[in-house]
């Protein structure tokens, strides 16, 4: 087995902890390879690794606005493609009225994560409700439709070369973070059995090598009196986080990993308490993920280490470049009397670069790149 080479270096001034105790007038940048997992230094800087004044050329982060994208439809195939690459795709989509039509995902396993709104989901597998802060995961090749009760946005993940894991727990046991207790799967129950009908036609639009099919069938093919096994639909909504901390320790994005696909992993940010000792970091550290591009929808709440970023936003910071909180967020860290967070947020690590759709880039915030200067820079 190769492993990486690995001996510890202290050169000048440095933390004899990372993210905690920083030299005076310095900012720290964690520089790692393989996200959190592999090699890593910390450098001590003089100025802020974000204190650019001006910014050329596409690799930039970018905020997107999802709430400026038109995508109502009564089919999630008239979603709005976001970004994407060869193993994930993420797409946006509102919906206001039931679904007239069954939808089958061909190409991948999807989670649905429901932004706003709930209703009713029918699947293969039963029925389930779902509601605001639920994550659905829907095996490939699942079909399904929706019954919203009110208009319903979502975000869809689709993984195009596998299926959706656990987190790894490690030695915080499986009960940890969540307890698999509250996940909740489609049941053939009452209401199930009420939507079955032999003489109705319904139509199934299935999506294979990234093309759009459509089946005719003179019954509802929702028409399971029973199943067995390991594999059905699930939901697992972010109230039931119970996420890790350290009081004395900033802990790295992937503490929060939800779910682990092929090339990518689902992350979940929740309400927690934020560290209390004097000399830890408080906000997430300046560092470089040279291996991952990050993404992050931000779903309620006030997002502490963000300025100007509301629910229905995503930014997308692409590896090679360093990023960490902004200049306000940072200052009020440190003297902010606040005891927890209040956000809600699904971060997206992707292990290959993500390219930006043309509906994307009419939503982005241009001036986002400037956002860690005292002024973004406008156009004026």
């Amino acid at each position: 087995m190769r492993q990486w080479f690995q001996f510890p270096i202290s050169e000048g001034k440095v933390s004899r902890q990372a993210h905690c105790d920083l030299p005076e007038g310095t900012y720290e940048r964690e520089c790692g390879k393989e996200g959190f997992f592999g090699p890593a230094s910390h450098m001590y800087h003089s100025h802020p690794p974000t204190g650019w004044t001006e910014w050329e050329g596409p690799l930039r982060p970018r905020a997107i606005d999802t709430n400026l994208i038109e995508t109502q439809g009564n089919s999630p195939w008239d979603a709005a493609l976001l970004l994407f690459n060869n193993n994930v795709r993420l797409r946006s989509w509102r919906c206001d009225k039931e679904m007239d039509h069954l939808a089958r995902n061909g190409d991948g396993d999807e989670v649905l994560f429901i932004h706003n709104g709930s209703g009713e989901l029918f699947c293969d597998y039963g029925h389930l409700s779902f509601r605001d802060g639920d994550y659905i995961v829907l095996p490939r090749a699942t079909s399904w439709r929706i019954e919203p009760h009110e208009p319903v946005e979502m975000l869809l993940i689709e993984a195009t070369n596998s299926g959706y894991k656990m987190a790894e727990r490690g030695i915080v046991g499986k009960h940890a973070v969540f307890d698999p207790g509250v996940l909740e799967y489609a049941r053939i129950n009452d209401t199930f059995l009420a939507q079955q009908s032999d003489n109705q036609t319904w139509k199934v639009k299935l999506k294979a090598r990234s093309q759009l099919n459509t089946i005719t069938y003179p019954y509802n093919p929702l028409d399971a009196q029973g199943w067995k096994g390991d594999l059905t639909v699930f939901k697992l909504n972010w109230r039931d986080i119970r996420p890790l901390m350290s009081h004395r320790y900033h802990l790295p994005p992937s503490a929060h990993t939800t779910f682990v696909a092929d090339g990518f992993v689902i992350c979940t940010f929740v309400p927690r308490p934020i560290e209390s000792d004097p000399n830890a970091l408080k906000v997430p550290f300046y560092h470089n993920n040279d291996d991952y591009d990050e993404v992050l929808f931000y779903h309620r709440g006030n997002f502490f280490s963000r300025d100007n970023i509301e629910a229905g936003m995503i930014t997308h910071h692409p590896c090679g470049f360093s990023h960490g909180p902004h200049p306000k967020a940072l200052a009020a860290s440190m003297s902010s009397p606040k005891k927890e967070t209040d956000e809600v947020a699904v971060m997206i690590d992707t292990r290959w670069p993500l390219e930006v759709s043309e509906q994307a880039e009419s939503a982005e915030n241009k001036d986002y790149v400037y956002s860690w200067k005292s002024r973004p820079k406008t156009n004026e």
